[in-house]
């Protein structure tokens, strides 16, 4: 989707259609993240994102434009920092109506070259730093709020990323524990499950150009779609989980054009 189209498609929105909901959306500098910031500040939510990049984060306050966007310097494999995200945030916002749990490093790494440090990292951003964001921000959730976190479509899996696709799937698993758990107060917890999505990183960290191009090019090949997903795609499925699918709870979404499915084989 082309910058014209997005905006395009932005300016037929309902501006006012999420006028006085608040939410936080983690890892929001760039790609999908910031699609989600976007689209949310689009329909007139109040949106506190966060990053590790003091740079990062003022590009994507430029880009967004917007005063319902409110960037927070974070670091999600940090604990004294994300009680003081919580903190932000009830001074801010007083609470939450939604919230995208979206950080995210992958790394390409053989059984070789797997080192104990490599995967805790992996893991700590991944995983960790997850379930303890959201463990400090679910209480400042009203009741009848919505949290989507941010997997990867794993039913195909490609050698190299044993410690990424490893720390998705145990999202992928809690998040559903977490459904169970926040039932009593109507919080409903689902997750979007990324193929390959055209972002500036493309997930993985340190591609080089020459590495970027070659793994779109697998990826067109490898989707039945015939091509990647756009950031706009992923933050369009992300807010319908969270704001009109209110009977859908412990699900994860494939946005991944056909690829886990294994659909034209």
């Amino acid at each position: 989707m082309s910058t014209n189209q997005s905006t395009q498609q932005r300016s037929t929105i309902d501006p006012k259609t999420l006028a006085g909901k608040r939410a936080v959306v983690t890892g929001g500098t760039i790609g999908m993240g910031r699609a989600i910031v976007q689209a949310l500040t689009d329909r007139g939510a109040e949106v506190m994102y966060t990053g590790r990049n003091d740079q990062r984060l003022a590009e994507a306050q430029a880009a967004l434009d917007t005063p319902l966007a409110h960037p927070v310097r974070s670091d999600a494999t940090d604990a004294i920092a994300i009680a003081a995200l919580g903190d932000q945030v009830a001074d801010r916002l007083g609470g939450i109506d939604y919230l995208f749990i979206n950080q995210g490093i992958a790394e390409f790494q053989t059984i070789e070259e797997v080192t104990e440090e490599s995967w805790d990292r992996i893991f700590d951003v991944n995983t960790k730093g997850a379930f303890f964001t959201v463990q400090r921000l679910v209480p400042l959730m009203s009741e009848g709020g919505s949290i989507v976190f941010t997997t990867v479509s794993n039913d195909r899996i490609f050698p190299g990323l044993s410690a990424y696709s490893g720390a998705k799937e145990a999202v992928a698993a809690f998040a559903k524990v977490l459904a169970a758990e926040l039932l009593p107060r109507k919080i409903r917890v689902n997750a979007i499950a990324p193929g390959f999505i055209l972002t500036p990183t493309m997930g993985v960290a340190e591609l080089t150009d020459e590495q970027r191009a070659e793994f779109i090019e697998q990826g067109n090949a490898s989707t039945p779609m015939g091509r990647g997903g756009t950031v706009e795609e992923v933050a369009a499925a992300a807010l319908y989980l969270a704001t009109e699918a209110t009977f859908t709870t412990g699900m994860e979404l494939p946005v991944d054009g056909g690829f886990g499915q294994g659909l034209g084989e």
